[in-house]
């Protein structure tokens, strides 16, 4: 690294996809990595997470995460076990969160590999997993949580400081001060009227905006979640259905928690089972009880949605679920069918006519949350195609991210308008019509990046 040019942004996630957030700070003979996320979806982006890490993971300094989502957290065990040594800064929620996501992770990373090598459908003769629930393990003590709206120094001569997000527990947007320049990056910016988060704090003033465009393209249905949620409940239970739902593990789940116990307690939807399929949604949910500071649910509620469901916490517990042939509701994850329990609710259950899978949040390309979405008639898990005849319901009304007109809003409550922005974490055309919203509405520069795109920070003056 030389030490003699000026401080440099580099690109190594998170352009051209929604996955995998990874930016690399290069300043004062120093390197930051802002965020750690795991690619995920089409398999060219997925083998990224296997090719050597593009710089030396022991020559990185710190690491600064915005929020716990395996997007942007996935990678940490995967980088400490490939030599990286220094801190990993985040908020205190956030450290909390990762002490469930990534073990969890690791967890599921080796079920995968050990199933792939005993069913034999994997093209590697011995699969193995990216990294295990021990190395998982082992990178939490690297973890450091930080208040929000201080100034930290994570590595000599740069500063960080975290700015409440929403999205989910924890979730920050990031300045980081370096020689005498100010990046912000957005992370997840949750939404301005979100049924559980508070909304994310103003857009600082900065010279460099690095801004996500999951939604970019596009903006929300303006529905009522229980409105929604309710018709769809109440036709599959009279057909003697049974409801899977993929769902985040943080956000998600509580977030439909607290809408089914409002329904069922106002008598709109009949009492059926509700089942919690997830340890880590389990445990996440405990966090909501003891992070109130940052959310709008009262004790009551939260009290309901703790309530609601029976968790699930051992895996004979949740092959038995397979077997019951009543209504009821089963939320497991992951949010994408990309792995977990999920898969093995939806094999069971999808070939019935009288059930329904509902898809609550972003569905990635290449996953099967987008295949299910689009329409697909059978689904490949397992090594096999599974048939689907279960009714496919995308919500419209339960999404953690906010959208164009709320990014663009929040954009607009900045000081001053910064010299450049990235626009990052989008699919194509998400990312592209943001670049130009923002050009013609704001009348701010911005691009979109290339994936491990370098650029020199003073040339965006």
């Amino acid at each position: 690294m030389n030490n003699n040019i000026g401080p440099t942004l580099q690109f190594l996630g998170a352009a051209g996809t929604v996955t995998g957030s990874r930016y690399l700070v290069e300043a004062n003979g120093r390197r930051v990595l802002v965020d750690c996320g795991l690619f995920q979806g089409y398999k060219q982006l997925r083998d990224r997470n296997w090719t050597p890490f593009p710089v030396d993971p022991t020559s990185i300094d710190a690491v600064v995460l915005t929020h716990a989502h395996l997007d942007h957290s996935g990678y940490v065990p995967a980088l400490v076990k490939r030599g990286f040594r220094g801190r990993i800064h985040c908020t205190n929620a956030t450290v909390a969160l990762c002490g469930l996501l990534l073990p969890d992770s690791g967890h599921l990373l080796e079920e995968e590999a050990q199933y792939a090598a005993r069913k034999g459908f994997s093209k590697h003769k011995e699969p193995v997993a990216l990294y295990t629930e021990r190395d998982a393990r082992q990178s939490l003590r690297q973890l450091q949580g930080h208040a929000y709206e201080l100034d930290i120094e994570v590595a000599p001569g740069i500063q960080a400081r975290f700015h409440p997000a929403g999205h989910i527990l924890g979730a920050a947007h990031i300045s980081l001060d370096v020689q005498g320049q100010r990046l912000h990056f957005s992370g997840d910016l949750g939404r301005q009227h979100e049924s559980l988060m508070n909304p994310p704090s103003s857009l600082p003033g900065c010279d460099v905006l690095v801004c996500e465009s999951t939604y970019g393209n596009r903006s929300h249905v303006n529905v009522d979640q229980e409105a929604e949620l309710g018709p769809i409940v109440r036709r599959v239970a009279a057909r003697g259905g049974v409801i899977v739902i993929p769902a985040f593990a943080v956000g998600r789940a509580q977030a439909l928690m607290l809408h089914l116990a409002r329904l069922q307690q106002r008598g709109e939807i009949p009492s059926l089972p509700v089942y919690l399929d997830s340890p880590m949604a389990v445990n996440a949910t405990r966090h909501y009880h003891a992070h109130h500071d940052e959310h709008h649910v009262s004790n009551e509620d939260c009290q309901r949605m703790y309530e609601l469901a029976t968790f699930v916490n051992s895996v004979d517990e949740s092959k038995a679920l397979d077997r019951r042939r009543v209504p009821m509701i089963i939320i497991s994850a992951s949010g994408m069918a990309t792995g977990g329990r999920v898969l093995h609710h939806i094999e069971a259950f999808g070939s019935d006519y009288r059930n329904a899978i509902l898809l609550s949040g972003y569905q990635a390309g290449g996953t099967r949350g987008a295949a299910l979405a689009a329409g697909v008639r059978t689904l490949r898990m397992f090594g096999r195609d599974v048939p689907i005849r279960a009714e496919v319901v995308q919500l419209q009304g339960f999404s953690g991210h906010a959208d164009a007109t709320e990014l663009l809003d929040w954009m607009r409550t900045a000081p001053s308008a910064p010299h450049m922005v990235y626009v990052t974490h989008g699919e194509p055309d998400a990312a592209d019509t943001l670049r130009i919203s923002i050009q013609r509405e704001l009348g701010w520069q911005a691009r979109v990046p290339e994936h491990l795109e370098r650029v020199e920070l003073e040339a965006a003056r």
